[in-house]
């Protein structure tokens, strides 16, 4: 038994073992947010789930508990707290990189700044759903991604002028081009 865990230790203390950690992590935060989008943000509908399985679910909970928010505000409540959740599991991942004082310079400077880049995200995802609020919008969700903006508010349709505000809004915060700019309807 002492040699197993001596050669776990040796393996994990090794450059391999470190840069084997690191990968997993970084293939698990990876999955993590490509489920959250395919399962609740797919404006494609590719999985077959209707246009969101959690509004269904969150609309049934909201009316069995004599709750009289609206389908939509249940919607954004609940679209607001999962992006909040998958965040919270992502920093967790990082935050343990980053801590590891046995994980290589490169790795957890890669974990900082990923830690850095999730920071700036929700600051102007926050600031995003506020403009558009401004803007006479009474729900709004922003989920920024990689290279993609999705925002989501609540109309029945969008008239272009409010289209093209809300494209201003997206790309002044964030800078990421037009065309990777999603504005969805709910």
């Amino acid at each position: 038994m002492k040699i197993k865990t001596e050669k776990l230790k040796k393996f994990f203390s090794s450059r391999g073992g470190k840069s084997v950690i690191i990968v997993t992590s970084c293939l698990l935060i990876g999955l993590a947010v490509y489920l959250n989008y395919r399962l609740f943000y797919d404006p494609l509908d590719a999985i077959g789930y209707g246009n969101n399985n959690m509004e269904d679910n969150y609309a049934a909970a909201a009316a069995a508990s004599g709750d009289d928010k609206t389908e939509e505000s249940t919607y954004f409540t609940a679209t607001a707290l999962t992006r909040s959740q998958s965040r919270a599991e992502a920093l967790d991942v990082l935050k343990l990189v980053a801590d590891n004082e046995e994980a290589d310079e490169v790795a957890r400077a890669e974990a900082e700044e990923k830690i850095s880049k999730i920071a700036v995200n929700i600051q102007n995802e926050s600031n995003i759903e506020s403009l558009v609020k401004a803007k006479g919008f009474e729900e709004c969700v922003a989920v920024i991604g990689d290279d993609s903006v999705s925002v989501i508010v609540k109309a029945d349709s969008l008239q272009a002028a409010e289209a093209a505000e809300i494209f201003t809004i997206a790309y002044e915060t964030t800078g990421i081009n037009p065309e990777k700019i999603a504005i969805m309807t709910k």
